[in-house]
Protein backbone atom coordinates (compact mmCIF):
# COMPACT_ATOMS: atom_id res chain seq x y z
CA UNK A 1 0.00 0.00 0.00
CA UNK A 2 1.25 3.15 -1.04
CA UNK A 3 2.00 5.86 1.98
CA UNK A 4 -0.57 8.84 2.49
CA UNK A 5 0.64 12.07 1.97
CA UNK A 6 -2.05 14.60 3.06
CA UNK A 7 0.10 17.59 2.83
CA UNK A 8 1.33 17.16 -0.60
CA UNK A 9 0.80 19.70 -3.15
CA UNK A 10 1.37 19.05 -6.55
CA UNK A 11 0.22 21.95 -8.39
CA UNK A 12 2.55 23.85 -6.29
CA UNK A 13 5.53 21.62 -6.78
CA UNK A 14 5.01 21.72 -10.32
CA UNK A 15 4.70 25.61 -10.55
CA UNK A 16 7.71 26.16 -8.36
CA UNK A 17 9.30 23.54 -9.98
CA UNK A 18 8.96 25.71 -13.38
CA UNK A 19 9.71 28.73 -11.63
CA UNK A 20 13.12 27.43 -10.74
CA UNK A 21 13.64 26.10 -14.11
CA UNK A 22 12.99 29.36 -15.57
CA UNK A 23 15.25 31.26 -13.43
CA UNK A 24 17.98 28.52 -14.27
CA UNK A 25 17.24 28.93 -17.75
CA UNK A 26 17.32 33.08 -17.67
CA UNK A 27 21.11 32.70 -16.03
CA UNK A 28 22.17 30.13 -18.60
CA UNK A 29 20.47 31.94 -21.36
CA UNK A 30 21.24 35.73 -20.70
CA UNK A 31 24.44 35.38 -18.59
CA UNK A 32 25.64 32.24 -19.47
CA UNK A 33 26.29 31.44 -15.78
CA UNK A 34 25.16 28.33 -13.89
CA UNK A 35 22.38 29.11 -11.45
CA UNK A 36 24.32 27.37 -8.91
CA UNK A 37 22.97 28.90 -5.02
CA UNK A 38 26.69 27.97 -3.33
CA UNK A 39 28.16 29.85 -6.12
CA UNK A 40 26.22 32.62 -6.33
CA UNK A 41 26.42 32.84 -2.06
CA UNK A 42 30.07 32.99 -2.39
CA UNK A 43 30.48 35.65 -5.31
CA UNK A 44 26.86 37.78 -3.27
CA UNK A 45 29.25 37.30 0.00
CA UNK A 46 32.87 38.37 -1.64
CA UNK A 47 34.30 34.90 -1.22
CA UNK A 48 34.53 34.03 -4.98
CA UNK A 49 36.24 36.56 -7.07
CA UNK A 50 34.49 34.98 -10.12
CA UNK A 51 31.04 34.00 -11.52
CA UNK A 52 28.24 35.94 -12.21
CA UNK A 53 28.07 39.53 -11.54
CA UNK A 54 28.20 40.46 -7.48
CA UNK A 55 25.02 42.32 -7.98
CA UNK A 56 23.37 39.30 -10.16
CA UNK A 57 24.00 36.90 -7.53
CA UNK A 58 23.28 39.93 -4.38
CA UNK A 59 19.87 39.43 -6.37
CA UNK A 60 19.27 36.48 -6.83
CA UNK A 61 20.81 35.18 -3.05
CA UNK A 62 18.00 37.92 -1.47
CA UNK A 63 15.38 36.74 -3.87
CA UNK A 64 14.93 33.11 -2.49
CA UNK A 65 13.84 34.83 1.19
CA UNK A 66 11.78 37.18 -0.58
CA UNK A 67 10.22 34.95 -2.52
CA UNK A 68 9.33 32.68 0.01
CA UNK A 69 8.08 35.52 2.23
CA UNK A 70 5.87 36.80 -0.77
CA UNK A 71 4.23 33.65 -1.32
CA UNK A 72 3.85 33.06 2.73
CA UNK A 73 1.98 36.75 2.78
CA UNK A 74 -0.44 35.55 0.33
CA UNK A 75 -0.93 32.16 0.62
CA UNK A 76 -1.04 32.43 4.60
CA UNK A 77 1.88 31.12 5.40
CA UNK A 78 2.84 27.13 6.00
CA UNK A 79 3.66 25.42 9.36
CA UNK A 80 7.54 24.95 9.79
CA UNK A 81 9.52 22.87 12.25
CA UNK A 82 13.40 22.99 12.63
CA UNK A 83 15.93 21.21 14.73
CA UNK A 84 17.76 22.74 17.41
CA UNK A 85 19.93 25.60 16.05
CA UNK A 86 23.53 23.64 17.15
CA UNK A 87 22.21 20.59 14.64
CA UNK A 88 21.42 23.49 11.85
CA UNK A 89 24.57 24.76 12.40
CA UNK A 90 26.88 21.41 11.60
CA UNK A 91 24.24 20.85 8.99
CA UNK A 92 25.38 23.72 7.11
CA UNK A 93 28.81 23.98 7.83
CA UNK A 94 28.72 19.99 6.29
CA UNK A 95 26.54 21.16 3.51
CA UNK A 96 29.32 23.98 2.89
CA UNK A 97 32.23 21.58 2.78
CA UNK A 98 29.91 19.04 0.77
CA UNK A 99 29.54 21.68 -1.71
CA UNK A 100 33.47 22.54 -1.83
CA UNK A 101 34.70 19.01 -2.34
CA UNK A 102 31.48 18.69 -5.17
CA UNK A 103 32.05 21.93 -7.03
CA UNK A 104 28.61 22.80 -6.91
CA UNK A 105 25.29 22.16 -5.12
CA UNK A 106 22.14 20.60 -5.74
CA UNK A 107 20.87 23.33 -7.71
CA UNK A 108 23.91 23.85 -9.88
CA UNK A 109 24.26 20.13 -10.60
CA UNK A 110 20.94 18.68 -9.95
CA UNK A 111 18.84 21.29 -11.79
CA UNK A 112 21.36 22.93 -14.54
CA UNK A 113 23.66 20.01 -14.52
CA UNK A 114 21.76 17.00 -15.03
CA UNK A 115 19.64 19.35 -17.55
CA UNK A 116 23.05 19.85 -19.69
CA UNK A 117 22.95 16.19 -19.38
CA UNK A 118 26.41 16.38 -17.34
CA UNK A 119 28.18 13.29 -16.27
CA UNK A 120 29.95 14.74 -13.72
CA UNK A 121 26.33 16.17 -12.40
CA UNK A 122 24.71 13.10 -12.49
CA UNK A 123 27.36 11.59 -10.34
CA UNK A 124 27.26 14.32 -7.71
CA UNK A 125 23.59 14.09 -7.85
CA UNK A 126 23.11 10.68 -7.24
CA UNK A 127 26.06 11.07 -4.52
CA UNK A 128 23.77 14.06 -2.75
CA UNK A 129 20.74 12.05 -2.81
CA UNK A 130 22.18 9.21 -1.30
CA UNK A 131 23.73 10.69 1.35
CA UNK A 132 20.62 12.32 2.01
CA UNK A 133 19.00 9.23 2.34
CA UNK A 134 21.71 8.12 4.58
CA UNK A 135 21.70 11.27 6.87
CA UNK A 136 17.81 11.36 7.41
CA UNK A 137 17.88 7.13 8.24
CA UNK A 138 20.53 7.50 10.42
CA UNK A 139 18.78 10.86 12.47
CA UNK A 140 15.49 8.26 12.20
CA UNK A 141 17.43 5.48 14.01
CA UNK A 142 18.47 7.77 16.59
CA UNK A 143 15.88 9.92 17.34
CA UNK A 144 17.06 12.85 15.84
CA UNK A 145 14.39 13.52 13.54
Amino acid sequence: MAASLPDAQPVAGLIGGAMIGVAAAIMLLGLGRIAGVSGLAARAAGIARTGAPRGIALAFILGLPLGALLVASVTGGIRVSFPATGVLIVAGLIVGIGTSLGSGCTSGHGVCGLSRLSRRSLVATLLFMASGFVTVAAMRATGWL
